[in-house]
């Protein structure tokens, strides 16, 4: 049925989605096309279109520093080059159109900035803990630059990943993994390192890397990704395929803790995710703290949707977070196409919007990448319409939003994307 759904144009699959029961709040009307973002889809349920003026749209991208992938081109670089990448990536984002970027400051317990509590990224001078050459600092810079063009910049910390595969060399003395050996593990094969979430020294360090960011620069958010604890294919070696973390949970049963293992997991990571919301509320109230987690909720939760179940493998009670509004806004990470029934993108961000009852943001996560290489699925126009589905399904008072993954595709302008996304941008994204 999915192969057939790919072949029909924009009416058809939208009828079709209406016999299937998916979208059926949602119907076309007659002339409506991927490809003319001029005409608009209205949803019962939800706002009248926004049309191309969408004010108050967050329209952000992630700048991805781990393996190089958006920033800096390489490791090793020239400050002056470092610099001069950094700024032309900041005048792209200008000119598409975007109001904030997600910069990524802390890819696996190191840091792209001067920090007495982490050591310097490898992806910047290519050693671990060896200062960018001259020195300097990119995200002092890139908080400056952004907000001279007009645009917010959250950072964004991994708080588990402390070694990963594209890196392959040493690790300094104030490392995570020399500091506090017991927590971090080895993940087999994989090339990746984590910190026990159960740790409680580590999340103690996590928190302090956190409040130190926040307390010396003027960042206008705090994001963290899909990263709690390890998906299952990092985990290949260890006996049941189990995060080897069984030492920590018997000495908790043995204080007289009844949580199973399973959800004495879950809590580890909401007790992380609550007392990151309570940080920056005491510390930086004016910036948002927000969460991009994977974009299925738990299995069962919506009809039609199958597919990876966050809740019972990397155990982030994501439904949790927003019920409680320990996040400013959530942006599901919905890297799937419209026409995909079991991973359908409109119900999934109608279901997030739906059960939000502390009317926090939803952002869309995109898979904008997607589009520089070979993957069926994706059409042409599929982000621009993935841009007015997210608006047409935020609902009345809450602001409209999506993020790119990543900044390179957008520079890279894959099929024409640039100038589909015009109409879109054409007009500014915030009221003044």
């Amino acid at each position: 049925m999915a192969s057939l759904m790919q072949d029909l144009p924009l009416c058809g699959f939208l009828l079709a989605c209406l016999t299937l029961g998916i979208g059926s709040a949602a119907a076309a009307p007659a002339g409506s096309s991927a490809d003319n973002p001029a005409l608009a889809v209205r949803s019962a349920e939800t706002r009248q279109d926004r049309g191309t003026e969408a004010p108050e749209e967050f329209r952000a991208a992630w700048v991805a520093t781990v393996a190089n992938i958006d920033w800096p081109s390489k490791p090793g670089l020239a400050t002056r080059r470092q610099k001069e990448e950094l700024l032309d990536l900041l005048d792209d984002a200008q000119e598409i159109g975007l109001n904030a970027l997600i910069f990524q400051i802390r890819p696996h317990a190191d840091a792209l900035y001067p920090s007495e509590l982490e050591p310097w990224s490898p992806y910047l001078s290519g050693t671990m803990g060896e200062a960018p050459r001259p020195a300097w600092d990119p995200l002092a810079l890139a908080i400056e630059e952004a907000h001279a063009r007009g645009i917010e910049l959250h950072v964004w910390l991994n708080p588990y990943r402390a070694g990963h595969p594209d890196y392959e060399g040493g690790y300094p003395e104030n490392h995570v993994s020399k500091t506090m050996p017991d927590a971090v593990h080895k993940l087999g094969d994989s090339g990746m390192w984590w910190i026990d979430p159960s740790h409680p020294g580590a999340k103690a360090h996590t928190l302090a890397v956190i409040e130190d960011v926040l307390t010396r620069y003027d960042v206008d958010g705090l994001h963290l990704d899909d990263y709690f604890y390890p998906y299952p294919s990092y985990l290949k070696g260890f006996p049941g395929g189990q995060f080897p973390d069984e030492k920590n949970h018997a000495a908790y049963r043995k204080r007289g803790g009844e949580l199973s293992r399973d959800d004495w997991r879950r809590d580890q990571v909401n007790t992380l995710v609550r007392e990151i919301s309570e940080l920056v509320g005491r510390v930086k109230p004016d910036a948002r703290f927000g969460i991009s987690p994977f974009g299925l909720p738990r299995e069962g939760s919506v009809p039609f949707i199958r597919g990876f179940d966050q809740y019972e493998k990397l155990y982030a009670d994501v439904a949790l977070w927003l019920r409680e509004g320990w996040v400013d806004y959530l942006a599901p990470q919905l890297y799937w196409p419209i026409e995909k029934p079991e991973q359908s993108f409109t119900e999934l961000l109608r279901w997030w919007h739906a059960n939000n009852p502390k009317g926090k943001d939803v952002y869309a996560g995109l898979y904008t990448s997607r589009l520089l290489g070979d993957e069926p699925g994706y059409r042409d126009t599929e982000i621009p319409l993935q841009v007015r589905w997210s608006r047409l399904l935020t609902p009345e008072g809450l602001q409209p939003g999506h993020i790119h993954f990543s900044m390179t595709a957008l520079q890279q302008n894959p099929r024409g994307l640039v100038e589909k996304l015009r109409p879109l941008y054409d007009e500014p994204a915030r009221k003044d």
